[in-house]
């Protein structure tokens, strides 16, 4: 019993090495089960056959965590300056702009990670077991290592088991391995170094059986089980923030230390050479430390993702994280799944084979429209005496069927067996119907499936199977010239042409019978039998994924197909895709024995990973993301759900993925279609553009509001702006024109360019100088104007009136200039946001609110201006926007400098 305490089974039995006798020799049991006692002691050292749960982040923690900024210090710390000095408006307008800003960071951070619960969910409630030599249910938490199992159709398996004796056993394990279709089971010992999928005597924790029933035996509960395994390594793998935020945390970090540093030596300045008082000085201070912190940048940044998860879902793509929004836009790899992402998770019969001909078939899906060609030629089945026989025994021998609802083509029953039927109905053979007698089901120990049918007055023993299986009971092969020998090196040679291609095989035999015969079993069918042909399946890829691929290869992004399906299946459809050679591919048991270094060479050399496993997947990004990749990776299935947590953008399939998958993931396709990747990364690119618009916009006000307080403590002047104006025109215009920056069209050129260098600073040579350049513009047209109305008849409070709507008018005019970072404003797309002239007639409304409403007047020490005095703030935004488009046209020939 050494086998089965917690500690000893961390690192896991090769239970599929073993065969049935030696697996109940090593842990003690027996077809009759345990015993009550043995059943307590194993639980107290194994323990519940449960997941261990983990504590997630209360909503009042994610809240306080939003003031977790060092921006958001230094305002609150101006704040508590400003209530000091009892200049309450000054204090609660501060303490505003904080509070919004951690009230939107915390509705847009979207849901609490619930990817653990959901992988929890999927452990099965009860088992039939048998104990003290009989049958009864129990609680599936109750199950301990050596318990006898009974499972059938339909049954979710409740813990790892070692089959013992089985009957028709297949198994769903699409959403733990990744296999397309269920698994057909056995029973003898399997290699060691084989991936979880080729385990075929092991039936998994959270899968379904799908058909027939097994006896078999526990050998992992909990957190030991191939489920369990997937549930730590989700605890283990660090979630990453996304290349902006990292960035603006790094500015918000420099930027503070900046402002103290600042507001020290002009606190220092004012008090050794100029004569101010204490409470004026502690004023400039904060006035500097307000003018200099960007308030409105979290709240656009916030808004402009939440837009562009708006424009996202109206192409399939559902943002459940907002940060992830902008990280699409620097993605330079997607590890893609295959089947029903870059495939339509529909089998298609594509080719026939006779022993006089080949024939292929077009079309795809369960649509039974398309052409059977021969020789490049259509033509009509019932023409062609052999392919007509072959193609109405798998009908006959059949269990599905097709049927149209709602204007689409749907299937019930078996894919392989759908696409089959639609076959027939491509080859005119829809009203074909065949009166069964008898029929042996498909068993995974014989790999065939017959029916006996009657058939105009005969009897018949159709099969269909795997063409090894039923090469071995044909003796004979029809011909068009009748019965021959079988060729086993033509059906050889014929197996491998299609199975290059990707393609299942299935094969088709026929016998006729004596007219009394009324059942048929393994031993009357398994000779004799005449051999038709083959037919060629595949679950073929999207139209729409090979123009999706290019388009991401053009871009700049490596595409690279990851699946649990086998290795020649994967190098042909990626093939199809233009995913790879057709020739270069790894497989899960290569990257078993490979290093960390290995693999990274691996990772970057190959572009189609097969038979891969959940940490085989969690590798492979963690290997891209060393070389310094932006990862983004799909899946739908449980397996899946580590390598999404890691990646830089998880996305999982909406339709056909499980709640795990979701949970784990930034995005949710919601027509689990690759083409709708592409879409996302276009949408992700254009919102990043933008999102630099509105830094480059933002920043300028705060740099020449600083530029004007700074100007005035050197000087020894009265400021021309006070705290609460400056916080005025940091919220009117970045609620107003900043937000309008988000509804900016996509460049022409979004999907030509490179991905963006993520390790790059987000203020880049070109930011800084235009941030400087047109911060110097407006702030000095600002205090020249001040400086130079002061010296006439004006009060102050008019005088800060028409300094605030210079700076105010300056950033109007600004706009227009930030809506192109390199062209002229006058572009394709001047006329194409309307918002943007709806913002500025909203800014103008608040300005002259904020001129001559008496409240305002009251609240901001402002006073009304003449109709003349607009000439200034009209006159400072027209210099601006002409200035701004003079340094464009003059700077654009070096385009380094727009990096």
């Amino acid at each position: 019993m050494a086998g089965i305490n917690k500690d000893d089974r961390k690192s896991g039995n090769a239970w599929h090495t073993l065969s049935v006798d030696s697996t109940l020799e090593k842990l003690s049991s027996g077809d009759g089960g345990l015993s009550d006692e043995e059943v307590r002691d194993r639980l107290d050292r194994a323990g519940a056959n449960r997941l261990p749960e983990s504590e997630d982040r209360s909503a009042l923690k994610r809240f306080l965590l939003q003031f977790h900024n060092v921006l958001i210090y230094v305002l609150i710390g101006a704040a508590v300056i400003t209530a000091l000095l009892e200049h309450w408006i000054d204090t609660w307008m501060i303490l505003a702009v904080v509070m919004i800003n951690a009230l939107i960071g915390f509705f847009q951070e979207g849901k609490a990670e619930k990817a653990l619960e959901s992988i929890r969910e999927m452990l099965s409630l009860s088992a039939k077991v048998i104990r003290n030599s009989r049958q009864q249910e129990i609680d599936a938490e109750e199950l301990v290592p050596g318990d006898v199992v009974l499972l059938e159709s339909g049954d979710r398996i409740p813990a790892d088991l070692r089959l013992m004796d089985i009957h028709n056993m297949r198994v769903e394990e699409s959403a733990l391995t990744g296999e397309s279709v269920a698994v057909d089971k056995q029973v003898d010992p399997v290699d060691a170094d084989v991936v979880p999928a080729d385990r075929r005597n092991m039936a998994f924790s959270g899968t379904t059986v799908v058909q027939g029933r097994a006896k078999a035996m526990v050998v992992e509960t909990g957190a030991n089980t191939e489920l369990g395994k997937i549930n730590r390594m989700m605890e283990d793998v660090e979630e990453l923030t996304t290349p902006l935020l990292r960035q603006v945390n790094s500015f918000g970090k420099t930027l503070s230390v900046v402002i103290l540093i600042l507001a020290a030596l002009f606190f220092t300045v004012g008090t050794v050479f100029h004569d101010y008082e204490v409470v004026d000085l502690f004023l400039a201070v904060v006035s500097l430390a307000v003018a200099a912190i960007p308030q409105g940048l979290p709240a656009i940044m916030s808004i402009t993702l939440a837009i562009g998860v708006q424009s996202m879902a109206r192409r399939n793509a559902v943002i459940r994280r907002l940060p992830s929004v902008e990280t699409l836009g620097s993605v330079s790899v997607i590890l893609s799944d295959k089947t029903g992402t870059l495939t339509k998770n529909e089998m298609t019969a594509r080719a026939v084979a006779t022993a006089d001909a080949t024939y292929e078939i077009e079309g795809s899906g369960y649509n039974p429209e398309g052409n059977i060609m021969k020789n490049g030629q259509p033509v009509d089945a019932g023409g062609e005496p052999l392919l007509e026989e072959l193609v109405k025994t798998v009908m006959a021998c059949n269990d599905a069927r097709i049927y149209q609802q709602d204007g689409k083509w749907e299937m019930s029953g078996d894919p392989t067996e759908g696409a089959l039927v639609t076959l027939g109905y491509k080859a005119g053979f829809d009203s074909y119907e065949s009166d069964r007698i008898d029929q042996i089901p498909f068993e995974s120990e014989h790999q065939y499936m017959a029916t006996l049918n009657k058939e105009n007055g005969d009897r018949y023993i159709f099969m269909k199977g795997a063409p090894e299986r039923l090469t071995e009971l044909c003796s004979r092969q029809r011909t068009v010239g009748g019965d021959t020998d079988m060729d086993p090196s033509y059906w050889e040679k014929m197996m491998d042409q299609q199975a290059e291609q990707g393609r299942r095989l299935i094969a088709a035999a026929i016998k006729k019978a004596d007219d009394k015969t009324s059942e048929i079993n393994h031993e009357n069918v398994g000779s004799d039998m005449v051999f038709l042909g083959l037919v060629g399946i595949i679950d073929p890829a999207r139209p729409e994924a090979v123009e999706a691929i290019r388009s991401c290869q053009d871009a700049g992004i490596n595409v690279k197909m990851v699946t649990g399906d086998h290795l020649v299946t994967a190098k042909a459809i990626g093939l199809q895709l233009n995913i790879g050679n057709g020739k270069k591919a790894i497989s899960g048991s290569e990257v078993e024995k490979m290093d960390d270094g290995e693999l990274r060479r691996a990772a970057a050399d190959n572009d189609i990973f097969a038979r891969a496993s959940p940490e085989h997947k969690l590798r492979l990004v963690k290997s891209l993301q060393a070389d310094g990749k932006i990862c983004a990776m799909t899946g739908d299935g449980v397996n899946d759900a580590p390598g999404l947590k890691r990646a830089d953008v998880g996305v999982a399939m909406g339709i056909k993925g499980t709640e795990v998958t979701k949970d784990a993931s930034e995005m949710v396709l919601a027509d689990d279609n690759f083409a709708s990747v592409a879409n996302a990364v276009e949408e992700g690119r254009t919102i990043y553009d933008n999102l630099r618009k509105a830094i480059l916009f933002i920043l300028p006000t705060n740099g020449a509001e600083s530029i004007v307080i700074m100007a005035a403590v050197l000087a020894g002047m009265t400021l021309p702006i006070t705290p609460v104006q400056i916080l005025w025109v940091n919220m009117v215009t970045a609620v107003t024109l900043a937000l309008s920056l988000s509804f900016e069209p996509s460049e022409s050129d979004v999907m030509s360019r490179q991905p963006r260098n993520p390790d790059s600073p987000i203020l880049g040579g070109f930011f800084i100088w235009r941030i400087t350049f047109v911060s110097t513009l407006i702030g000095g047209l600002t205090l020249g104007v001040y400086m130079w109305l002061g010296e006439s008849s004006y009060d102050i409070e008019t005088l800060r009136t028409i300094a605030v709507n210079i700076l105010v008018a300056g950033q109007l005019f600004y706009l227009f200039n930030c809506r192109q970072l390199k062209g002229p404003a006058f572009g394709r797309n001047f006329f194409r946001n309307r918002v943007a002239f709806g913002a500025v007639g909203v800014l103008v409304a608040l300005q002259l609110i904020f001129t001559y409403a008496p409240f305002m007047n009251r609240w901001l020490e402002t006073g009304p201006i003449d109709l003349f005095d607009w000439m200034y703030p009209l006159a400072g935004g027209l210099i601006v926007f002409c200035l701004v488009e003079l340094e464009k046209w003059i700077i654009a020939s070096d385009s380094g400098f727009f990096s």
